[in-house]
């Protein structure tokens, strides 16, 4: 892989600031878990720190068939797999003013921890110019579906690096903007907007997700 090490601590480090408020005729002086209802439908329900390694390591694993036919995580012993997790697993979010330095450190360590074993999953031979396909998925706000996720090389058939617009064009045509109509769409990887003339590939190696997915939102363009 191109070696943009600042992007990959930009992404690694990056936060967003959350605030949840609950609303005043939910609050209440009883237990809250009775009245609780877990909404299934919407998000994946996991019932221990368990259930949630063995669905990241699945993702990796996934995403590994798509880029190597599973031949580098196949390779990989089950420290490896381990030292993904726990590098993952361990990133600390404290920011107390006393506590930043520490913070920062352990970061560190663990972006370090994490990419020492993931840097195999974003190699390939120089001879082939990329992964055999990308893992990605694809989520819209307009539909019920709950992803799009197809087959699709980095490379075109002359040679050519597909690009972010590229992918689009064959697999989400609804999210670009006709060339002399209104762009009504983002299309948003970590907060950030790319160029869509930027290389999918390139895209696959610094800004997946760590479980090994570019995972693409595409929101409505806000009107204010």
């Amino acid at each position: 892989m191109t070696d943009d090490k600042d992007v990959l601590r930009d992404v690694w480090f990056g936060r967003i600031p959350t605030c949840f408020t609950l609303y005043q005729d939910e609050i209440t002086e009883r237990e809250a878990e009775p009245y609780y209802s877990f909404p299934e439908k919407d998000l994946l329900h996991c019932p221990s720190k368990d259930a949630v390694e063995a669905h990241f390591m699945s993702c990796v694993k996934e995403a590994d068939a798509l880029k190597h036919k599973s031949q580098v995580i196949n390779e990989m012993q089950k420290k490896d797999h381990k030292q993904l997790w726990m590098g993952l697993q361990n990133v600390v979010s404290t920011w107390s003013s006393q506590e930043i330095e520490t913070t920062q450190r352990v970061k560190q360590d663990r972006f370090d921890q994490f990419w020492a074993i993931n840097r195999k999953l974003m190699e390939y031979p120089a001879e082939e110019n990329g992964f055999r396909y990308i893992p990605f998925r694809i989520y819209q706000t307009t539909t019920e579906r709950p992803f799009i996720q197809k087959l699709f090389r980095p490379v075109a058939a002359d040679g050519q690096l597909h690009t972010l617009g590229d992918l689009l064009r064959e697999v989400c045509p609804s999210a670009l903007a006709p060339e002399d109509g209104e762009k009504k769409n983002q299309v948003m990887i970590h907060g950030i907007e790319p160029m869509l003339e930027t290389p999918l590939q390139w895209l696959s190696e610094h800004l997946s997700y760590p479980d090994n997915f570019l995972h693409i939102s595409i929101i409505p363009q806000p009107t204010d």
